[in-house]
């Protein structure tokens, strides 16, 4: 019997309960993909990070949801790199995640104790037809923006209100036929710069409570419209959560902080 450790981290809040949940699990050298993708399953968390030793202060990175590997995901390295830096006791400034698809990323302390995150800023690819997505939606949003990264399709579906946002009673079976991998619904906040929420049942994910690579597209949005490069920002669904955002140049920052939920032991046949 062979066993691994996992923690359980709430992503993206200061307090249990909130924010996102994700699960992390640290290995000496990588599990086979469908290892991975089965322990994924079972945890039933919409993504479960795996991590290996690279070097001096780096590690490889990925994520799995419970049926696919994604190519980016923010609140998962967000837990990947609190558990490092709080539970594992790592003191480097900056920990450094070698990932297969977005290239290396980076995450830091910032002075207050936040999480500084740095992701690859996504593509705007012009506009996609309104209908489909309000009627998935089941509420017509003002513009629809796509955005993308290789392997990697967003669209933005953009409404007046927050709480055009917060109302939506979204049809997942028909989201899932449309042709992005997922589809994130913003609008104006009222107590933040814009508020969020994402649906993602292609990849697993009905929705997901709150995502700091949708931030990839609305960061680059927000910046445009609003003319500004500094964001707070909150993702507005039943678990809630709260990023601090930054555009800067081809890079999108997002901040967060994190809270450990649990940690055992997985117990895997030799």
């Amino acid at each position: 019997m062979t066993t691994l450790p996992i923690y359980q981290v709430d992503a993206f809040t200061d307090r249990l309960f909130s924010g996102n949940p994700a699960a992390v699990v640290p290995l000496e050298e990588w599990l086979s993909d469908e290892t991975m993708l089965k322990i994924a399953a079972e945890n039933n968390l919409s993504e479960t990070a795996f991590f290996v030793p690279a070097g001096e202060a780096r590690w490889e990175l990925r994520w799995f949801t419970p049926t696919i590997e994604v190519p980016l995901c923010g609140h998962a390295t967000l837990a990947t790199a609190f558990v490092l830096s709080q539970v594992l006791g790592k003191t480097a400034g900056t920990l450094t995640f070698s990932t297969r698809m977005v290239g290396d990323l980076t995450v830091s302390r910032g002075d207050d104790g936040w999480l500084v995150m740095r992701f690859p800023r996504r593509t705007r690819n012009g506009a996609a037809a309104i209908e489909p997505v309000a009627a998935a939606l089941g509420r017509r949003p003002d513009e629809v923006v796509e955005f993308a990264t290789p392997g990697d399709t967003s669209w933005l579906a953009v409404f007046a209100d927050e709480a055009d946002v917060m109302g939506l009673s979204p049809d997942f079976r028909a989201i899932a036929t449309l042709a992005p991998l997922n589809v994130i619904a913003t609008a104006p906040g009222r107590a933040v710069d814009f508020v969020s929420r994402m649906f993602a049942p292609k990849a697993g994910i009905d929705e997901d409570p709150v995502t700091g690579s949708a931030h990839c597209s609305l960061v680059p949005y927000w910046a445009e419209r609003l003319g500004k490069t500094d964001f707070v920002a909150r993702q507005v669904s039943a678990r809630g959560g709260d990023l601090r955002c930054k555009l800067d140049g081809d890079t999108v920052v997002v901040s967060g902080q994190a809270v450990l939920y649990l940690k055992g032991e997985i117990y895997l046949p030799d």
